[in-house]
This record gives structure tokens, sequence and C-alpha cells, in this order.
């Protein structure tokens, strides 16, 4: 395993928060995307297209806060549902055996699958309701 790290979800305050946090505990934003610039974005709610698909602050080498805006289709933030931890696995297969174990008596979210960003990503419940996304980028 890599790293793991929290993956923060906010109703259209990503940005603001990670700015707050960023002041809190320095560091430098290395990934920054609206939904709007993404594939299909023109397809997403024209209030919605200036929100945060995606933010990472480095806070250090080891230490990152991730997050996103969550649209309405995906329903309402709220505590329990506001975040998922993220492993950034060393190999596929290690991707896949920790997934399956994860999603075993809960649900799968987002099945495995290489994604537009270049990694290959899943997302899933587990059977104590914590939201998990499994990672790995040969990078």
């Amino acid at each position: 395993m890599r790293k793991t790290t929290p993956y923060l979800h906010f109703d259209g305050i990503a940005e603001e928060a990670m700015t707050f946090y960023k002041s809190v505990f320095g560091g430098e934003f290395v990934a920054f995307q609206r939904y709007k610039d993404t594939p299909g974005g023109e397809k997403v709610a024209d209030d919605d297209k200036e929100k945060v698909i995606h933010i990472t602050l480095r806070i250090s080498e080891r230490v990152s806060l991730m997050a996103t805006d969550l649209l309405r289709t995906m329903g309402p933030v709220k505590v329990g549902n506001n975040f998922h931890i993220c492993m950034h696995t060393e190999s596929e297969p290690e991707t896949e055996r920790l997934f399956d174990k994860l999603a075993n008596g809960g649900n799968v979210e987002m099945p495995l699958n290489k994604t537009f960003w270049g990694s290959y990503f899943g997302m899933c419940k587990d059977k104590y309701g914590i939201q998990w996304m499994l990672d790995y980028s040969a990078d």
C-alpha cells in the first residue's frame, strides 16, 4: 500500500473548504478540476459546472487531503456520506484483492475500471457502511 488519503465530500464549498485547510496545514494544491472540464462535462447542469470534481491538497510527501463537490443527483451531503477513505495501492492485483474483500457483504458504488484520469479505480461501501476508494496509478 502506498498511502491512505481522506476524500472529503462537500455541497458546493469544496474549493472554500480546501482553501481553509491549506491555511491551517500549509501545503500546495497539486490537482484541481471542475465538472465543466471533464469528459461529459457539457452534460452537467449549468449550476453545477463550476463545482469541483476533484482537488488535492498535498500537505507533505506522505499526507494529502482530497475533496469533491457532490452533485444533487448524488444525494444530499450529510454526516456519514461526506467522506471516503482512499487507498492508493501498489498494483492492479492488490487493488482487485482489497476491493473484492471490502465490497463483499457491502455494495459496489463504482466498479473497478480504467478512468479518464489514468488510474485503475473503484468505489464501494463495506458491510459496516464505510465508503472506500481503491486507486492504482502506475506513476
